[in-house]
């Protein structure tokens, strides 16, 4: 079902209780199920692929769980349940929606096979569905293309320390998305395993070393998520005034996105830390180098989608790489990016795995009437703006979601500028299920 979107006075203000982090409960729900003695696991995220994870290991842990686990569109919960499974007592044949159908998974799966698993595909080679027959495995020592996703590290290193041998992994190719990896090893440690990470700047011979061992039960907190959080940054972007506080979120962080903060400097987000919260506000104007905004997103591809609109609606000539991993999400998130921002007139182009955001074209008029530079350098770049009419054209555009959450949340702030219609509301349940509530907050008008 699609809903409309609008914002009568681009003044945001308010105080939001931010959704928690999916990436942390998720390490944490695999970690509690392989632990022995239970433990409280607080302010546990509550977006649909936890909630399908929790349910699924939950059902595995009573041994009532039926031979076919669907694990819908999450992602996360198929790449660290095919390790899970594999060293779990039982057959089971873990699938996953259309979409999860066409996400590769082999370079896991043959992972776990080198050390004893047993997978089977059962539709295409490569690809979900999956039968594992679970048992003890061996482990010992395998090379991973740490370039295709960090999940699938993660995933072996999760259920490393229930190996008989431990784990060495060998890391072949420049790692993505290395925060992640280091959330993985921050939280197992934190929970007692022993390992280390011989890091030599992504060299061949990086690896990680994991004890056999087992985890011991404390309770644990999960922090509320700096990804979601990029949304609120490029709204307060956007606004004309803006003072949101976002609560939950820490300056000394586990996850990778809180580099956001950073990010959002260059277009007038000022971020003050208070304790166990953030207070974002709009500062005067930004300035950016005359050549434009280039950043690589290899360590935080999930802030990509959020940054390319914002740099779109500011007219900020744009190149975002290290997108790779985009092409394997819930959609081809590149492919989705290009075809919705074109739909709004601005000028997308792609190159390869990179994302390039032009000055408008001669015939078309800057929404803000901010200064375009091109990346000759040959103007300057400010955010003065020119009291110009909001396009009659763009009103109520419908973007299309790809039954990506991201895609939706990510253009949800182009509503402070111009209506909008996202035309499947409940995707956002995936990672942040009060999103639109949340908006309301601050002023949106959401029908």
């Amino acid at each position: 079902m699609s809903i409309s979107l609008s914002h009568l006075t681009q003044l945001i203000k308010g105080e939001i209780q931010l959704t928690s982090s999916k990436s942390e409960s998720n390490r944490a729900l695999i970690i509690q199920a392989l632990c022995v003695a239970d433990f409280e696991i607080e302010n546990l995220s509550q977006s649909e692929d936890t909630l399908i994870f929790k349910k699924i290991l939950n059902s595995i842990h009573h041994n009532n769980a039926q031979n076919v686990l669907d694990i819908e569109h999450a992602g996360t919960a198929m790449r660290f349940l095919t390790a899970f499974l594999a060293i779990k007592d039982g057959e089971f044949v873990l699938t996953g929606s259309e979409r999860m159908q066409q996400r590769p998974i082999k370079i896991l799966a043959d992972a776990l096979k080198t050390l004893g698993a047993e997978i089977e595909f059962l539709k295409n080679e490569g690809f979900p569905p999956l039968k594992i027959k679970g048992k003890k495995l061996l482990g010992g020592e395998i090379n991973v293309d740490g370039s295709v996703s960090s999940q699938y590290i993660s995933a072996l290193m999760l259920v490393a320390p229930y190996m008989e041998n431990g784990l060495k992994l060998n890391f072949e190719g420049q790692l993505t998305s290395k925060p992640y990896l280091e959330m993985t090893l921050e939280i197992m440690r934190y929970f007692g395993a022993e390992l280390t990470w011989k890091d030599s700047c992504f060299r061949r011979n990086d690896g990680i070393e994991i004890k056999t061992g087992k985890y011991i039960a404390k309770d644990f907190i999960v922090e509320a998520d700096w990804s979601a959080s990029s949304y609120w940054y490029s709204m307060v972007a956007l606004a004309k005034e803006a003072e949101i506080i976002l609560l939950g979120l820490q300056k000394e962080s586990l996850q990778g996105d809180a580099v956001v903060a950073k990010i959002y400097e260059n277009f007038g987000v000022k971020t003050e830390y208070l304790k166990n919260a953030v207070l974002l506000t709009k500062t005067s104007n930004f300035r950016l180098p005359t050549s434009g905004f280039t950043f690589d997103f290899t360590n935080c591809p999930d802030l990509a989608q959020t940054i390319a609109v914002t740099c779109a609606a500011l007219n900020v000539p744009t190149k975002l790489t290290g997108l790779s991993t985009l092409r394997i999400k819930e959609t081809d998130r590149i492919a989705a990016l290009q075809n919705e921002l074109n739909k709004l007139g601005y000028n997308v182009e792609v190159e390869n795995d990179d994302l390039i955001i032009l000055p408008p074209l001669p015939n078309q008029t800057s929404l803000r009437g901010i200064a375009c530079p091109d990346f000759s350098g040959k103007q300057s770049l400010s955010t003065k703006e020119i009291d110009l009419p909001r396009s009659t054209s763009l009103a109520m555009t419908s973007i299309k979601t790809y039954n990506d959450h991201r895609m939706a949340m990510a253009f949800a702030p182009l509503a402070i500028l111009y209506p909008i219609k996202i035309e499947d509301e409940e995707v956002v349940k995936k990672s942040y299920p009060n999103f639109w509530e949340d908006l309301r907050i601050v002023g949106f008008e959401i029908i």
